[in-house]
């Protein structure tokens, strides 16, 4: 039997794959033909997708963009034995984007099938929550602080630090919650880890769960990922009836249960204190800190609440071992950042590396420049309210500590190019009025602030009184980032900021257009 792999990633579903798997099923049986369709995860190389894999002695081949009008010629051309096709790109694991990969967090993405336990198990997983449980609570909490783990959901707080805050407050109950809320333009590695190796956050979630002596876990997901509750849902099911989910974990005397909750759109939800609102069934709205949610969380209780990317790393750092982990990135940023490349780019999709690349390296090496072929102006670091760099800063780290010294932010690890066409006072509005839709409307900086923003870079935009309104628009941008109550007001100002002080051409167009009539 030979298998084919086809991608259920909703990217791939989006570009055809449940019809290009559904000719190749109806191909191979009007020819007669033993073949498995295993519907694995995406690989990351989303320019290609669907992205049809064969498994062959040689290894895997892949065949990119494959429509379903396309099936019968690779029958033809003897795709189920690797043969050449146009569409061939050969070895996956030998195609250029991999070069500079290290794949950590998602090192079975893509290669297993994300529901065959039995997959998931062949290729180490399992091993780390056996590792842990080997582990007093305290020392799995030690091994994760040893590892150097920071949170991946934009703050980049020590997820160790965070651990033990929830495991030495009292109380008679604790928990665990994954933010799943991925609500960044240019983001889509929680979806990937979720639909591709669902398995591996729920083992994450185990281990922290028992290290931190939690009963229960909740999985808060987007409303906009269907796909992902469907397969991540499933998940859940199976653990639960493999005995990894319960009572008893896996024959334990440690119990412990997950449940995906479904958010209802809300950007500010992805804000933790505001999550948990939403979480305990009240309107999803940001809570003063402190109490921070490791002393007071879900329901008042001690809480974890992590990235889904934070959390699947976990069974690979007790796998392999913390010091192994920590032995890769640079400074304070040890490990690897799973990167999202998006916008104007060629190769778009998800690439994990160390930390330590510039950025110009990720974008024109990795991403291979613009997808026009017209020069990168500008990128977009960390969602949108993220900072926007300009080429000359292509030398910036890509680590914590060095994007926060240009006053830039690495957020999710979204990266979103723009060429030389755009308009960057445009953007700008953007990034302000996203935050007055978006905005819970509890404190005053970030309610008013962000309205009060967009009427102002309009007025700049119409040429109205430039230099005063910008002076202005700078005045409003420091009262929100230091004024608000969270991010979303804080960081607001990034992308405002940064597209006023790296490309002030674009705001004063009609200021000197005007002066020279």
């Amino acid at each position: 039997m030979t298998k084919v792999f086809v991608p259920l990633d909703m990217a791939a579903k989006a570009m055809g794959a449940d019809k290009v798997a559904a000719a190749i099923a109806k191909e191979a049986s009007a020819r007669g033909l033993d073949v498995q369709i295993v519907r694995n995860g995406s690989r990351g190389l989303l320019w290609l997708e669907p992205l049809v894999e064969v498994q062959t002695p040689q290894g895997r081949i892949g065949y990119g963009n494959v429509a379903a009008k396309d099936v019968a010629s690779l029958f033809e051309s003897g795709f189920l034995t690797g043969a050449q096709h146009k569409l061939s790109i050969g070895k996956v694991e030998d195609h250029p984007f991999w070069k500079r990969q290290h794949r950590v967090t998602f090192k079975r993405c893509g290669i297993t099938d994300p529901l065959s336990l039995s997959d998931y198990e062949s290729l180490g997983g399992g091993v780390g929550l056996a590792k842990a449980f080997a582990m007093s609570p305290a020392e799995a909490v030690a091994e994760v602080t040893k590892s150097g783990l920071r949170g991946r959901g934009g703050a980049g707080f020590p997820t160790g630090i965070k651990w033990k805050t929830v495991a030495d407050t009292p109380a008679d109950r604790r928990y665990v919650v994954v933010n799943a809320d991925e609500g960044d333009s240019g983001t889509f590695a929680d979806r990937m880890i979720m639909e591709g190796d669902p398995f591996a956050l729920l083992e994450g979630m185990i281990i922290a769960g028992y290290a931190v002596n939690a009963s229960k876990g909740y999985v808060y997901l987007r409303s906009e990922y269907p796909q992902t509750a469907v397969v991540f849902g499933r998940a859940i099911e199976i653990l639960r009836e493999a005995g990894w989910l319960g009572p008893r974990v896996r024959g334990s005397d440690f119990a412990f249960d997950v449940e995906l909750r479904i958010g209802a759109g809300a950007y500010v939800c992805g804000e933790e204190t505001s999550l948990l609102e939403s979480l305990e069934g009240k309107r999803g709205i940001v809570r003063a800190k402190p109490p921070f949610p490791a002393i007071a969380g879900l329901f008042a209780k001690p809480t974890i609440v992590n990235n889904v990317l934070s959390i699947a790393t976990i069974p690979m750092i007790f796998e392999e071992g913390a010091q192994a982990y920590a032995d890769c990135g640079v400074g304070r940023s040890r490990g690897t950042m799973p990167l999202q490349i998006a916008g104007n780019v060629k190769y778009g999709g998800l690439c994990e590396v160390d930390f330590g690349l510039t950025l110009g390296e990720i974008v024109n090496e990795i991403g291979g420049g613009t997808h026009s072929g017209r020069p990168v102006r500008a990128v977009q670091c960390g969602g949108p309210l993220g900072a926007y760099v300009p080429v000359k800063d292509f030398d910036l780290i890509f680590d914590y500590e060095d994007f926060a010294k240009r006053d830039a932010l690495i957020g999710h690890g979204g990266l979103v190019v723009f060429d030389d066409t755009v308009d960057m006072l445009q953007m700008a509005r953007f990034g302000m009025e996203f935050c007055a839709i978006e905005s819970c409307g509890k404190c005053t900086p970030c309610r008013i602030g962000s309205t009060r923003g967009v009427e102002t870079i309009d007025k700049i935009r119409e040429g109205f009184n430039v230099e005063a309104e910008i002076a202005l628009l700078e005045d409003l941008c420091n009262t929100m980032k230091f004024g608000s109550l969270c991010a979303l007001g804080g960081f607001a100002p990034y992308p405002v900021l940064s597209a006023l002080r790296h490309f002030p051409e674009d705001f004063r167009r009609k200021s000197v257009a005007a002066a020279a009539e």
